[in-house]
């Protein structure tokens, strides 16, 4: 894919721009968005992926528009998914509603950050060591499988809290109350920190483990760093306004892990075949690579919106029975 340091540029510029937009409108008056600033905000950011997704292939070929729609269906599933961390997080840390828009602004942020990071470095490793994908597609399938089990067990609906933010607490002078947006504050001439810092502690640290699960993912369909980016970009954005708006309703979605753990799995074993298909390993067939289908970047589009579709349907479904049942 021929992309420009011009499309880069402007890419980045408008990336910065949002978020800035974002920062500078919640700054104004932290509060708790309405139903109607979250359909408007999603409405935007899904329109605007639709329009970047047609220019993809407008400008730059069918193929890689397909690249595009696949990773950002398959980025953004894993980021709702990941709200239901997040809701727990701010449940566990009893963040006030009214700051919970802003610690999810900062966290969102802080994801893009360390995605850009990801990306960057996962792109070296493919361009350097074909033998990336076993690992990446290894990764996946086990990525896939801790869900199911986490999904047999319930242990999601446990928040655990990390090293990080546990250190934080005990090491660190903290407060026990919220002091607005505030990180740190000082309280009998001492410097402390206060609860929000733990919650964008606890918010970033979730942010990198999600990015090991996400980046491997979209590069098991395309190898584009370009189409990469924006796909986690469009994910991510509106994911604030999804978290006020979605809610309980999140709690619906009772298949949702299992239907990504479809995804990822499926994902891990493309990522395998083509690793076969471009085989370095001198333990494997002697170095060479071994003459194994590969699976077409349409057919991953279409078997991952077969699957959310069955998911949603399925979840909506059992949730309602249990309803009339209740």
């Amino acid at each position: 894919m021929d992309v420009t340091t011009a499309e880069w540029l402007i890419t980045v510029g408008v990336t910065v721009a949002v978020l800035l937009f974002d920062v500078v409108i919640v700054a104004r008056r932290p509060h708790e968005p309405t139903i109607k600033e979250c359909v408007i905000a999603l409405s935007v950011y899904i329109g605007l992926a639709l329009l970047f997704g047609i220019w993809v292939t407008s400008f730059h070929g069918h193929d890689y528009g397909v690249q595009f729609f696949a990773g950002w269906l398959t980025e953004y599933s894993l980021s709702i998914d990941n709200l239901f961390v997040f809701i727990i997080i701010m449940s566990a840390l009893n963040v006030p509603r009214k700051y919970q828009q802003e610690a999810l602004l900062v966290g969102i942020i802080l994801a893009l950050i360390f995605r850009g990071i990801f990306i960057a470095l996962g792109k070296v490793a493919i361009d350097n060591f074909s033998w990336v994908f076993y690992i990446f597609g290894a990764f996946l399938v086990y990525t896939a499988y801790t869900l199911v089990k986490s999904y047999r067990s319930h242990d999601d609906e446990e928040y655990k809290e990390n090293r990080l933010i546990v250190f934080a607490r005990t090491h660190l002078n903290a407060t026990d109350e919220y002091h607005g947006l505030k990180l740190f504050i000082k309280q009998n001439g001492k410097r402390m920190i206060t609860p929000m810092f733990i919650v964008i502690v606890a918010l970033g640290s979730t942010d990198i483990m999600f990015a090991l699960d996400s980046i491997p993912a979209i590069y098991g369909l395309t190898q584009e760093a370009y189409i990469v980016f924006t796909a986690n970009v469009f994910a991510l954005m509106g994911l604030r306004q999804l978290y006020f708006l979605l809610g309980d309703m999140l709690q619906k979605l009772v298949y949702l892990s299992l239907g990504l753990s479809f995804i990822l799995a499926f994902i891990g074993v493309k990522l395998v075949l083509h690793a076969l298909h471009e085989n370095e390993l001198p333990f494997i067939n002697g170095g060479e690579p071994l003459d194994v289908p590969e699976i077409d970047t349409l057919v991953s589009l279409g078997v991952i919106i077969v699957t959310l579709a069955v998911t949603a349907v399925a979840s909506l479904l059992k949730s309602r029975n249990q309803a009339e049942i209740q």
